[in-house]
């Protein structure tokens, strides 16, 4: 009997030291793509930018995009509908069932006359209003540059810029710094200053970004 309840008593075992699990093998992360990259749906995308640039419909989304340029931007919702994706039921046209550079182009178009528009909303008006660029206009080095990148970063891409690849900083900044020493130049004319020029063309690139377009 003693025995017995020996045997049926539970085994009590020690942990042993914490070591750092060693990989038995080391096999390539495969990230070739399996399918061609696709847009989402336009209903979702069209809801991104809402939510990105602070319409709440698309006729006030319309009216952001036009502004004061009588429509050089953007003209209306009728003259886009078909090309970026949505059924046209007036003209008997169906939904787009593939991606293609047309409806990539029309949404770029739409990115470009919303980021001019939230720059002149945001970085001229008051820091508690802004929507997008919730920060100052002036950059002076690269330091700061990647702070407010960041900002713009999380809300398009939807990540920290700590988690994108290195170069991405630099290259975006290279292209801040490029547009502000040219702006101006020979003669053109700009509603923006040239931080404001700056900011502007970081916006168009993160709007055009593959990760923001498709998936």
């Amino acid at each position: 009997m003693c025995l017995a309840l020996v045997s049926c008593a539970p085994a009590q075992i020690k942990p042993g030291p914490a070591t750092p699990l060693q990989p038995t093998g080391v096999r390539p992360q495969d990230r070739a793509p399996k399918e061609p990259a696709r847009l989402v749906p336009p209903e979702a995308y069209l809801r991104t930018y809402l939510a990105l640039f602070g319409a709440a419909s698309p006729s006030e989304a319309q009216k952001l995009a036009r502004a004061s340029d009588n429509g050089q931007l953007f003209d209306n919702w009728n003259d886009y509908l078909s090309a970026l994706g949505f059924p046209d039921h007036r003209n008997d046209l169906p939904r787009a069932n593939q991606t293609n550079a047309l409806m990539v182009a029309s949404f770029e178009r739409l990115g470009i006359a919303l980021c001019d528009r939230a720059v002149e909303r945001d970085l001229r008006g008051p820091t508690e209003t802004r929507q997008l660029f919730k920060f100052s206009a002036d950059t002076d080095n690269i330091s700061v540059f990647k702070t407010h990148f960041d900002i713009l970063h999380r809300a398009f891409l939807g990540y920290p810029l700590d988690l994108a690849p290195a170069d991405r900083a630099a290259k975006f900044y290279a292209l801040y710094e490029t547009i502000v020493l040219h702006h101006g130049e020979k003669g053109l004319k700009s509603r923006f200053t040239p931080a404001e020029a700056g900011w502007a063309n970081v916006c168009y690139g993160l709007s055009r970004h593959p990760e923001f377009h498709l998936y």
